[in-house]
């Protein structure tokens, strides 16, 4: 256990800590990339700004690793009379807990002082640890300051939910992680524009850092230091170039655009490849997008729309797959989530193929926009209005639970389209079984 921050001089940086913790913001305008919870009069900013503790409420601060979480607990605990205390949810127990809420009892009877508890990962903490904190948070005995990577309705209890402002924050975007590392190497608490990068080097940073303004900074530091010390051609003039960043971060930088020809060019690849059926080709893509700091909702959103478009009635089952990775990215984030984007990949590839539903649907569409569709038959339009039945709304109708195999032999489509047909199930898969289905069900249909 250990003070928050307690170490750092906030009137005097030391040139000995890490980049990282040299560049931590000191203001709230300096915080990038978190403008939705941040903005004057949010329940966050008052938190922050108030140099009173009389209404400080527990925070629970969700986002992925690089966000701003500790930035902001930092903000929170600057210019109030209250005692701060850390805990990592990953070294300590019930024990230390105990031990924290203890001395805070002891010091709001003594100096009447408050404490502030913050929590690193706190999601690590097992229901038992939660439960020891809940007592001294419902009676504010402490206030507590929670830091987390994974959605808090799965990882914390709810009675500590319930009594918590939940912030949600957002990883950086790529402009704003420009920001912070050519902050840092302006900045005479930084690196004093001592060195510089080029810009190839600057973009793959940025892309390596996927959000995270820690992690860039920790490989801009890294990238620094060797160009100081380095006298190969790799340092020419104290500029970070894209070999020297790649000998960094020790692995090979995939030429990979997001907002240009190559971010196309692999998507449709990846895409034709599931159609295909090329699982190690399609999984090569999948690890291409990832590697190259693709957007993972982006490659989820591609899954979806190929497990309907390709896939679709041969396994119906592969949407479900392709949705569950969606929301998976959603509550976990990379790296993790990598792992259900492969799952849903190798199910799509190897899926038995048919565009049966979107050859439907299209087909359904072209014949609203170019033929007289008609209108709704009068017996299958709405009755649930006073007078529907006085127009013949409803009139002849059969419910088709009335009758054999629970299919009514009435006419469905608008006179205009009788005997149109939509959908044509290939043999693929379960569309064999569909197939044999729907002759029978339209046999029936045409028997009236």
């Amino acid at each position: 256990m250990e003070d928050l921050f307690s170490e750092i001089d906030n009137s005097k940086i030391q040139k000995t800590f890490p980049l990282a913790a040299r560049m931590r913001p000191k203001k709230v305008s300096d915080i990038l990339g978190q403008d939705k919870v941040l903005y004057p009069g949010s329940p966050l900013r008052r938190l922050i700004d108030s140099k009173s503790d009389e209404n400080a409420n527990s925070v629970i601060l969700w986002g992925p690793p690089g966000s701003g979480k500790t930035t902001i607990a930092n903000l929170i605990a600057n210019d109030k009379n209250i005692h701060f205390s850390q805990l990592s949810a990953v070294t300590s127990g019930v024990n230390d807990i105990r031990e924290v809420v203890e001395n805070a009892r002891s010091r709001l009877l003594t100096s009447s002082r408050k404490t502030i508890l913050f929590v690193d990962e706190v999601h690590r903490f097992s229901k038992s640890q939660q439960d020891a904190l809940l007592p001294s948070v419902e009676n504010s005995i402490i206030t507590l300051i929670a830091a987390t990577t994974e959605n808090p309705s799965f990882s914390i209890i709810t009675p500590l939910i319930s009594r918590s402002l939940v912030i949600r924050l957002e990883a950086i975007s790529e402009k704003d992680v420009k920001k912070v590392i050519n902050r840092a190497i302006r900045s005479k608490d930084g690196l004093d524009s001592k060195v510089s990068i080029d810009k190839k080097a600057l973009d793959n940073l940025v892309r390596l850092s996927a959000g995270d303004a820690r992690r860039a900074l920790n490989f801009l530091e890294a990238a620094a230091s060797n160009v100081k010390n380095s006298n190969s051609n790799t340092a020419k003039n104290n500029v970070i170039d894209n070999k020297l960043l790649e000998k960094i971060v020790d692995e090979n930088i995939i030429s990979y655009d997001a907002a240009g020809d190559e971010h196309y060019d692999v998507a449709s690849a990846f895409i034709k490849s599931l159609r295909g059926s090329d699982v190690d080709a399609a999984l090569h893509y999948l690890a291409r997008m990832i590697s190259g700091g693709e957007d993972p909702r982006f490659i989820a959103r591609r899954l979806i729309i190929a497990a309907a478009e390709e896939v679709g009635m041969a396994d119906p089952n592969a949407l479900s797959i392709a949705v569950a990775a969606a929301q998976s990215v959603q509550l976990i984030g990379l790296p993790e989530a990598r792992i259900p984007l492969a799952q849903a990949v190798i199910y799509i590839a190897t899926a038995p193929k048919s565009n049966s539903a979107y050859l439907a649907i299209d087909k359904a569409l072209e014949d609203i926009q170019t033929k007289n569709i008609g209108k709704v038959p009068p017996h299958l339009r709405d009755t649930h209005y006073k007078g529907a039945k006085s127009y013949g709304h409803g009139s002849g109708y059969i419910y088709a639970h009335d009758k054999p195999y629970d299919i009514a032999a009435q006419q469905y489509l608008p006179d205009a389209l009788l005997g149109s047909i939509y959908y044509n199930p290939k043999s693929n898969g379960e569309e064999k079984v569909i197939q044999k289905r729907i002759k029978n069900i339209r046999d029936i249909l045409n028997s009236k």
